[in-house]
């Protein structure tokens, strides 16, 4: 099988990083190879691409076959334009001066084109991050509107409760002024009677007052009599024991009277 231009995977897991390289097809994919020819970075923005651009060239005109990803960073960095071009001059239909020209043509193009594209970018992020700030004030703005409105309506609101309780004060000042009399004069009028009706209610204050040493001289009295009254309550106490001892001796005789009914009756038969 011819030479192959592969990448061979080296890195970290979920860190690739590859090696441009030389190798036999039959080689396995990270096993060995004949030369390295650089190398490539795709965790970079943009890639990294590091080539050792004779001896890339030098492989191809030799005949060593690039795979789909090879070819594609050869292109890149112009191995199969310059390889194209030589063809040409083994052809005889350009120069070796020609080719040069060609490719350094190429070359500059690219570069600009590699420019515009980061200038590109760099505009593109600025514009939307003016877009962005441009949607932010719109937000904010509407925001603001409709904290405005609400406001008004809040506002309308007060003026219009404010409006009606001030006619409601305008429509009623009549109609109180005329109660306020009437209540006014009757005020007056208890008062008067009021007034009046003092000095019966101090008299009676002086009357109670005569009437407080009457009282006090009956419970004086009251209490003079409550030893009597206690001595009385010990004599009846002391008589219960006899009055006790005659109903038992009542219900003693009581048999006797009993017998002596029922002879009579006997008798009388």
């Amino acid at each position: 099988m011819p030479t192959k231009i592969r990448l061979q995977r080296k890195g970290k897991k979920g860190q690739p990083f590859y090696h441009l390289v030389v190798a036999d097809g039959r080689a396995p994919r990270d096993g060995k190879y004949i030369e390295r020819l650089g190398t490539y970075n795709p965790m970079t923005h943009p890639t990294t691409i590091t080539l050792d651009f004779e001896r890339s060239l030098y492989w191809i005109q030799v005949g060593a076959q690039p795979s789909d990803t090879a070819r594609s960073i050869l292109s890149n960095q112009g191995v199969m334009l310059k390889h194209h071009l030589l063809k040409g001059v083994q052809k005889g239909a350009l120069t070796e001066e020609q080719v040069e020209e060609k490719f350094q043509a190429w070359l500059t193009e690219k570069q600009e084109k590699i420019e515009q594209a980061k200038k590109d970018e760099m505009l593109s992020d600025k514009e939307k991050s003016k877009k962005i700030l441009e949607e932010e004030r719109l937000i904010n703005e509407a925001r603001a509107a409709e904290l405005a409105k609400k406001r008004a309506k809040d506002n309308l609101k007060a003026e219009e409760a404010a409006a009606k309780e001030a006619e409601a004060e305008e429509q009623e000042p009549t109609e109180p002024a005329a109660e306020t009399k009437e209540d006014l004069k009757a005020e007056a009028e208890a008062k008067k009677e009021e007034t009046k009706e003092e000095p019966a209610k101090a008299e009676a204050k002086k009357e109670e007052t005569k009437e407080e040493p009457a009282k006090a001289e009956a419970k004086k009295e009251e209490t003079k009599e409550e030893p009597a009254k206690a001595e009385a309550k010990k004599e009846e106490t002391k008589e219960e024991p006899a009055k006790t001892e005659a109903k038992k001796e009542e219900t003693k005789e009581e048999p006797a009277k009993t017998e002596a009914k029922k002879e009579e009756e006997k008798k009388a038969e």
